[in-house]
């Protein structure tokens, strides 16, 4: 048997010849400081990043965000910079919302549609000039935002890599941005932008957030970002500051009542069956429509849909007897028609109860609101015990805190 048959280079040959689709994780500018306060080793992939499920307990993280303050890296959020004479008039075309009403140094909650009036996907929009944007999303979309371009005069272009991200959530997070020196911070509304000096750059302050808590969200260039945490750590010891992963994210927006792309519903990009795409009323985002622009992506879908009325789905919260949660939990009508799916579920550590976020099919939610049950598997050692819980149908948010919307905030 010669070299070039032999069962070990013949494996290796293997290996090599699907070499190609092993792509390493990418590390966030943050990531030397979370991986040194990490003690559990737990990460997972947010688009291509390595990033924390948890750092050291997944409990003590969610109580740094409604007790203390709590420092979550949002580097891998995707990240468009759009600028130019037509920036406000080609977002306006693009989105769900009245861009034209978007003030300089404000950001908006916003979603965008493909022409059949099905979502793309949900971000933030900031406004940083009068011709310069930042689009915030789950997902990449620069070849649609490239083709959506033509006819005006803008640049696009992708900066996630450029631009690192801290969300500073929690009822001490304005104490600790003032210790650190980012005076002019409580003066800040929601939804608020300042622009303040760090060393030799500038940070972007934003007072926004997906906890429904009291936050910021912080953006610097990409060199400046580990300094940024630094002066952040040191600051916010004092005000119990913590480091956490998204476990404990997950839970304080479920409290809140929030939505994610390709976990409460399947953006139109990503569905890989037509009966999973989504209009905005069917996943909670009918009140982003601004229905007296002229034109947007989807409108007359959207409009269409509304007026024939030929929505198919609607998504709601739950309160579900019990204290186990009911994640992908079918939700039956009567205990015997299937009605929906939930997407997200917890027993919330501060509204103590069992709730849930679900996507229901029409008239469920809709006509018939009565009656509703979930059907839940809990593992028992090494059994699962199947459970039918009543549920009914309560508004959004399940948690709502007035020190996030409170100005100046109150000092923890």
């Amino acid at each position: 048997m010669n070299a070039m048959t032999s069962p070990l280079n013949a494996t290796d040959g293997r290996r090599a010849a699907r070499s190609h689709i092993h792509t390493p994780r990418l590390e966030t500018p943050f990531h030397p400081r979370l991986a040194a306060l990490s003690e559990t080793s737990d990460w997972y992939s947010w688009a291509g990043y390595k990033a924390p499920h948890t750092l050291f307990d997944e409990e003590l993280e969610y109580f740094a965000i409604r007790s203390t303050s709590a420092l979550f890296d949002i580097s891998p959020m995707v990240k468009y910079r759009i600028a130019g004479p037509d920036a406000e008039r080609y977002l306006n075309r693009l989105t769900l919302r009245d861009v034209r009403k978007l003030g300089i140094n404000r950001v908006h909650y916003t979603a965008w549609c493909d022409d059949h009036g099905h979502v793309l996907d949900d971000g933030t929009l900031f406004r940083l000039g009068e011709n310069t944007f930042r689009l915030c999303c789950q997902e990449r979309h620069l070849p649609w935002l490239l083709d959506s371009a033509f006819g005006f005069s803008v640049d696009i272009h992708e900066e996630t890599e450029e631009i690192a991200g801290l969300a500073l959530q929690g009822p001490t997070s304005c104490s600790t941005l003032l210790a650190a020196g980012f005076s002019g911070v409580e003066r800040l509304k929601p939804f608020d932008i300042a622009s303040v000096p760090h060393e030799t750059g500038t940070v972007t302050i934003s007072r926004t957030g997906f906890t429904g808590d009291l936050g910021y969200e912080i953006f610097v260039p990409r060199a400046l970002a580990l300094s940024l945490w630094d002066r952040l750590w040191q600051a916010g010891q004092p005000h119990g500051i913590r480091a956490i992963g998204y476990a404990a994210l997950n839970t304080a927006r479920i409290e809140a009542g929030f939505i994610v792309a390709n976990t409460d519903f399947i953006t139109a990009e990503g569905a890989l069956r037509a009966d999973r795409v989504r209009m905005p009323d069917e996943v909670g985002l009918d009140w982003l429509v601004d229905a007296d622009k002229p034109s947007f992506n989807g409108r007359k879908a959207i409009l269409e849909a509304r007026r024939n009325q030929t929505l198919k789905h609607i998504l709601v919260g739950l309160e579900i007897e019990g204290n186990i949660p009911a994640e992908h939990a079918l939700v039956y009508h009567g205990k015997k028609r299937e009605a929906g799916l939930v997407t997200a579920a917890i027993w919330s550590p501060t509204a103590k109860r069992n709730i849930a976020i679900a996507t229901l099919d029409r008239p469920y939610g809709v006509k018939f609101t009565d009656d509703l049950w979930v059907e839940i598997y809990a593992l028992r050692e090494l059994r699962y015990q199947k459970m039918m819980k009543r549920a009914r149908i309560v508004p959004r948010p399940f948690v709502k805190l007035a020190r996030r919307t409170t100005t100046p905030p109150g000092s923890f």
